[in-house]
């Protein structure tokens, strides 16, 4: 990327189709939006290819939305919401607004580098995949500074998701994956959790439906700040599971 290549994307609106969404959602990311922002832009930039991001904010009460605002990229849009309404609502609310070939849902602090990018559009573009879900359980896979609590329960539930939906997906909850823009918005708009659990009933509706689903191994890291509470997010995981089947089983997804 040559510093002209990222003036000319921050200040020219795109003309034609985006080839590229990314969608990044946003709850009191102040530390953490501006560092990502900039390397996500720095990168996509120097593929040369025309993109669009999108960053959700999901009623932040810090300085993230301002921060943003402050960029004044006209290829960036902010979503705002009045109020929080957990993370998979704002990636459903970027998802539905993305106007991109593809469409990817990355995570505010960039744990899954942004240069891991070219792998899971390989999946689509030339392999035919509709998604592609960067995967910290698939062989291949880095993961770094991730602590003991948190890889035993990943690995168990990990092991409650594979013998209790059977998808052919190891790894349902890293932040970065990758959608044609038909199956993206499909899933997103039957989408029903808006927390936690989201990437999980994404992925049920995309088996269900018959999709080609790629699980791609990536790097990862474990990044400070994480707002996740570990065994309260657990328990919501538990609780969607049931919710999931128990939505699917009164036709709650027929018409998906």
């Amino acid at each position: 990327m040559t510093y002209a290549d990222y003036a000319t994307w921050k200040t020219t609106p795109i003309s034609d189709e985006p080839y590229l969404s990314i969608v990044i959602p946003a709850y009191n990311e102040e530390e953490r939006i501006i560092p990502t922002i900039g390397a996500v832009a720095s990168y996509v930039t120097g593929l040369g290819l025309p993109w669009e991001l999108i960053i959700a904010d999901d009623g932040s009460r810090d300085q993230t939305a301002a921060l943003v605002e402050s960029l004044e990229m006209v290829n960036l849009r902010l979503l705002r919401a009045e109020r929080n309404g957990g993370k998979g609502s704002a990636v459903r609310r970027g998802v539905l607004e993305a106007r991109g070939r593809y469409i990817l849902f990355d995570d505010a602090d960039n744990s899954t580098p942004i240069e891991e990018l070219p792998k899971l559009l390989r999946k689509l573009d030339q392999d035919g995949y509709d998604v592609a879900v960067g995967s910290r359980a698939a062989g291949g896979t880095e993961e770094a500074h991730k602590n003991l609590l948190r890889r035993t329960l990943s690995g168990g539930l990990r092991w409650i998701v594979r013998h209790f939906f059977r998808i052919g997906v190891r790894d349902t909850q890293c932040g970065f994956k990758l959608f044609t823009r038909e199956a993206a918005h499909r899933l997103y708009a039957a989408q029903t959790i808006d927390g936690f659990s989201f990437d999980l009933e994404i992925l049920y509706l995309a088996d269900r439906i018959g999709y080609k689903i790629a699980e791609v191994p990536v790097t990862w890291i474990d990044a400070p700040g994480s707002k996740v509470d570990t065994s309260r997010e657990v328990q919501r995981f538990l609780r969607d599971l049931v919710r999931i089947k128990w939505n699917d089983l009164r036709g709650i997804y027929a018409h998906a």
